[in-house]
């Protein structure tokens, strides 16, 4: 599941929230849903940070630049 991009994850994440919305599910369905989510949720949160990071480096490379 870590191979998936962060639009797929968040494209599963939003799927597995509207079914939780829209179904009568069981207790054990909704177990294994919640965590899938979760792992889901992590895929993202690891992507925007690692995203995050990226462009900060970058905006400090610019910055740097334009102080020369």
């Amino acid at each position: 599941m870590n191979q998936l991009t962060y639009e797929e994850a968040y494209t599963k994440l939003a799927q597995i929230a509207k079914s939780i919305e829209n179904e009568n599910i069981s207790v054990d369905v909704l177990a294994e849903k919640v965590k899938e989510a979760a792992a889901l949720i992590e895929i993202c949160q690891t992507k925007l940070r690692s995203t995050e990071t990226e462009v900060n480096k970058i905006i400090s490379q610019m910055s740097k630049g334009e102080a020369n």
